[in-house]
C-alpha cells in the first residue's frame, strides 16, 4: 500500500459542496437535432410554459424571416394551410407567415438521483441535484392543425353537395347494449391502459412562464443559487460520511434496491424486468403476452442457463400442448369473475368455448368459423378473438393454425407429450358433455374433407378421359337415338314448340360469349335445349326467328324503360333471369349472341355512351360497355340527355355540378324534383359523389 500511494501522489484536494437552493427546480435541456455550436441562446424566446408533474416543457422560439436561407413563399404557403385566410385571434401564426417553431419536451431519464450541475469557483466545487433532464425536440402540431383544417373543408363541402344523400340514406338497424357494473378488475385495467394515462396527462393545467435570456439580470442573480449557501460542515452533512456510510452508499444492500418501472402502459414489460420475476412468472407473463409459442422459444426468450426442466414444468402450469406448441390456457387469459369486452359473456363460458377450438387444433389443422361457432353458440366477436390468438385465415380452407408441428418436441419429450394427451382427453370428456357432441362427429368431417383434398385437377380430368372412353360405344348409340327423334319431329314444328337455344359463333378477340353457367328451369338451360326436352332440334337452324326477334325486342324495351341505364352484363343477367321465368318449355328465343343482343338494344331507341372509366377500375370488358335509353317519347327525355352527356366526359360528378348543367340548358324551369328523379332514376350516391348505375361496384 505505501508503494501505491508513492507512485500516485495527491496533486490537489477539492472541497465539495452541497447547494440545495434549486435542487428541486433545476433542469437540464438538451437539444440533439441541433449542433452545440449553434445554440439558441441569441434567439428570441417567444413564450414557455410546463407541468411540473409530467415535466414537460414547451418553448415558442422566433424565426428570423429576414435570413437569407428562409423561404418566404413556403412560410407563407404554410400559414395559409393552419390558419386559412380569416384572422382570428386563435391564429398560430398572427403574421400571416411561419414566423416561430415550437420546441417540446420529452424525458431523456426518469432516475435523476445521479446527475448532479456542478461550478467550480476559488478551488471549491458546488453540486446542485438536477430534477430532470428533458430533451427539446421541434414539434409539428401545426401540421395537424393544417390537417384538421382541410379534413373540415372537406366535410363541409361534401354536406353542402350531398344533401340528397341524407334523404336517400337506407334506414340501418343498430344494436343498443347497457353497460354492466363495471367490476374491480375491469377498473384496475381501465385505469392502466394507456387511453387512460392519456388522459389524465391532458388533465394537468399549464403553468406559463416568462423567459429570461443567458445574460438577463434575473438570470445572474438565480445562478448564485448554484453555490452552497451554508459553507459550514454542520449543515452541509450530506457529504460528511463515515467510512462505513460511505461503503454503504457505493453498495446498498439488494433489499433496498428499488426499480424504478418506465413510465407506459402497465402491460409493457421490457425484457431486463422480466428476468428480475421468478421464473413461473415470467413464463406466464411470456405466453400471455404471446398466446401461441414453440417450446425452442420459449428458451430463447428466458435468460441463458435456465434449466429447461424447470422450465417445462413452470409451462404445464399455464399452457396445453397443441400441435407440439404450446397455448396459454384458457383460465390464464379469461380469470374467474371477468367477462367478454365484446359481449359481457362471463368467464366460465368463454373458457369452455375457448378449450373447444384448441380441442380442435389438437386433431387437425384448420377450422372453419361457422362450424365452431354452430358448437359452441358464442358471439362472433369471441369466437373470432379465440380464433385469432391461435390462427390465420387462409382463403378457401377456413382458419388454419398459426405454427407447424413442433415434432421435434414430442419426439425429444414422449413423456410430457403423454401427459398432455391425457389431460386432454380429460377435457374432451368436459366438453362432449357441455356441447353434447361426439369426436366421431369431426373426425368423419376430416376424413372425407382429407380424400377429396387429395384428387387433384389433373387427376379428375384423367378420370373423366377414361370414363369416356369405356362409355364410348352406349353414348355413340344415345346420341344416334336421340338425332332420330330429333329429325322425326321437326317435320311438324308449332309456335310453341320452336328451337330454343343459343346460336355458336366464332367470336372475336373483343366479344365475350353470354354467360350460360346457370341452369333454367323451363325445359332450357341458359338458351340451349336439355336433352330431355321434347322440344330439342339441333338441325334446326331456323326456327322462327320473327318471333324470337320480337320478343328480345320487347324485352329489351321493357328492361331500359325500367332501368334506363345498363351495362352489358347486367343486360345478360336480367336476360337471364327473364329466361328462367318463362313456363317450361315456352321460349321463342334463338340463336341470341352478344352481338345480337348489343344490335337489338341500340335499335330500341337506346344508345352506348363511352364513360371515362379510371385506369385502374377492376369493371370487367361488359361492365365497361354502358347502354342508355335515350328516347322513351316522354319530355323528360332531354333531362337524361343532359346527364349522359355529363358522364360521357366524367366518371363521377357532384349533384350541383348537374343542377347547374340543366339549368342552363333548360333554364329556370328546372326544379329540384326534377333532378332528384334524374338521379334516382340513372344515379347511385357513394361518398358525396354521383356515379351511372352499374359502373360503380356497390
Amino acid at each position: 500500500m505505501a508503494s501505491g500511494e508513492e507512485d500516485d501522489p495527491i496533486i490537489q484536494e477539492i472541497d465539495v459542496y452541497l447547494a440545495k437552493s434549486l435542487a428541486d427546480k433545476l433542469y437540464l435541456f438538451q437539444y440533439p437535432v441541433r449542433p452545440a455550436t449553434m445554440n439558441y441562446d441569441d434567439t428570441t424566446h417567444l413564450s414557455a410554459k410546463i407541468k411540473p408533474k409530467q415535466q414537460k416543457v414547451e418553448l415558442e422560439v422566433a424565426i428570423e424571416t429576414m435570413s437569407p436561407n428562409y423561404c418566404r413563399s413556403k412560410g407563407e404557403q404554410i400559414a395559409l394551410n393552419v390558419d386559412g385566410t380569416s384572422i382570428e385571434e386563435s391564429s398560430t401564426y398572427s403574421t400571416k407567415m411561419m414566423d416561430k417553431q415550437t420546441f417540446s419536451s420529452i424525458q431523456a431519464t426518469t432516475n435523476t438521483t445521479r446527475y448532479a450541475a456542478a461550478v467550480f469557483r476559488k478551488g471549491e466545487l458546488h453540486l446542485t441535484p438536477l430534477q430532470g433532464i428533458l430533451q427539446m425536440r421541434p414539434s409539428f402540431s401545426y401540421l395537424d392543425k393544417a390537417d384538421s383544417k382541410y379534413r373540415e373543408r372537406e366535410a363541409a363541402n361534401e354536406a353542402g353537395d350531398s344533401s340528397q344523400d341524407e334523404a336517400e340514406d337506407d334506414i340501418k338497424q343498430i344494436t343498443v347494449r347497457f353497460a354492466r357494473p363495471e367490476s374491480e378488475q375491469a377498473r384496475q385495467r381501465r385505469i392502466q391502459s394507456y387511453e387512460f394515462l392519456q388522459k389524465k396527462q391532458a388533465e394537468e393545467p399549464w403553468v406559463h412562464l416568462h423567459y429570461h435570456g443567458l445574460k438577463d439580470g434575473r438570470s445572474e442573480h438565480e445562478r448564485q443559487y448554484l453555490y452552497c449557501q451554508a459553507m459550514d460542515t454542520t449543515e452541509n452533512t450530506e457529504l460528511v460520511k463515515s467510512p462505513n456510510e460511505y461503503l454503504a452508499m457505493l453498495m446498498p444492500p439488494l433489499a433496498e434496491e428499488k426499480i424504478v418501472k418506465p413510465v407506459g402502459p402497465s402491460n409493457v414489460l421490457s425484457m431486463a424486468q422480466l428476468r428480475t420475476l421468478p421464473l413461473g412468472d415470467q413464463v406466464k407473463t411470456l405466453m400471455k403476452n404471446v398466446k401461441v409459442m414453440p417450446f425452442a422459444n420459449l428458451m430463447g426468450l428466458l435468460a441463458s442457463g435456465t434449466d429447461s426442466t424447470a422450465v417445462l414444468r413452470c409451462i404445464q402450469q399455464v399452457a396445453l400442448l397443441v400441435q407440439g406448441n404450446w397455448v396459454v390456457k384458457s383460465d390464464v387469459l379469461y380469470p374467474k369473475s371477468t367477462c367478454s369486452p365484446h359481449s359481457g359473456v362471463p368467464a366460465e363460458v368463454l373458457c369452455r368455448g375457448r378449450d373447444f377450438v384448441m380441442w380442435r387444433f389438437t386433431h387437425e389443422r384448420s377450422l372453419m368459423r361457422k362450424e365452431v361457432a354452430a358448437v359452441i353458440k358464442l358471439p362472433p366477436e369471441d369466437v373470432k378473438e379465440f380464433l385469432e390468438q391461435m390462427a390465420i385465415p387462409r382463403a378457401n380452407r377456413g382458419w388454419e393454425f398459426l405454427l407447424p408441428t413442433d415434432h421435434d418436441f414430442v419426439k425429444k419429450h414422449p413423456d410430457v407429450a403423454q401427459r398432455q394427451h391425457m389431460l386432454w382427453m380429460g377435457i374432451q370428456n368436459k366438453l362432449e358433455k357441455v356441447f353434447n357432441f361426439s369426436k366421431e362427429d369431426f373426425l368423419q368431417k376430416k376424413e372425407t374433407s382429407a380424400e377429396v383434398s387429395h384428387i387433384s385437377g389433373e387427376q379428375r380430368l384423367k378420370a373423366a378421359r377414361e370414363n369416356a372412353r369405356e362409355h364410348h360405344a352406349s353414348l355413340q348409340k344415345d346420341l344416334d337415338a336421340r338425332r332420330l327423334k330429333a329429325s322425326a319431329m321437326s317435320s311438324a314444328p308449332t309456335g310453341s314448340d320452336a328451337t330454343v337455344r343459343i346460336k355458336e359463333e366464332p367470336m372475336s378477340d373483343t366479344e365475350e360469349s353470354m354467360d350460360t353457367s346457370g341452369a333454367v328451369q323451363n325445359g332450357s338451360l341458359n338458351g340451349y335445349p336439355s336433352t330431355d326436352s321434347p322440344d330439342a332440334d339441333p338441325h334446326n337452324e331456323h326456327g322462327n326467328g320473327q318471333a324470337s326477334t320480337a320478343e328480345l325486342q320487347d324485352f329489351v324495351r321493357n328492361t331500359f324503360r325500367k332501368h334506363f341505364v345498363l351495362c352489358l352484363s347486367e343486360v345478360k343477367r336480367l336476360f337471364n333471369l327473364h329466361l328462367a321465368s318463362l313456363p317450361t318449355g315456352h321460349c321463342v328465343f334463338g340463336h341470341v349472341t352478344d352481338r345480337m343482343l348489343q344490335d337489338t338494344i341500340l335499335h330500341s331507341h337506346c344508345k352506348q355512351i363511352l364513360v371515362p372509366f379510371p385506369p385502374q377500375t377492376s369493371a370487367s370488358a361488359d361492365e365497361q360497355k354502358v347502354f342508355v335509353l335515350w328516347e322513351s317519347g316522354e319530355t323528360f327525355d332531354k333531362h337524361r340527355q343532359i346527364l349522359f352527356e355529363i358522364f360521357m366526359k366524367n366518371y363521377r360528378v357532384r349533384r350541383n355540378v348537374i343542377q347547374s348543367r340543366l339549368s342552363q340548358e333548360l333554364g329556370d324551369a328546372v326544379t329540384k324534383s326534377d333532378v332528384d328523379r334524374l338521379l334516382k332514376e340513372c344515379c347511385v350516391s357513394l361518398g358525396g359523389m354521383w356515379y351511372l348505375k352499374g359502373t360503380v361496384q356497390s
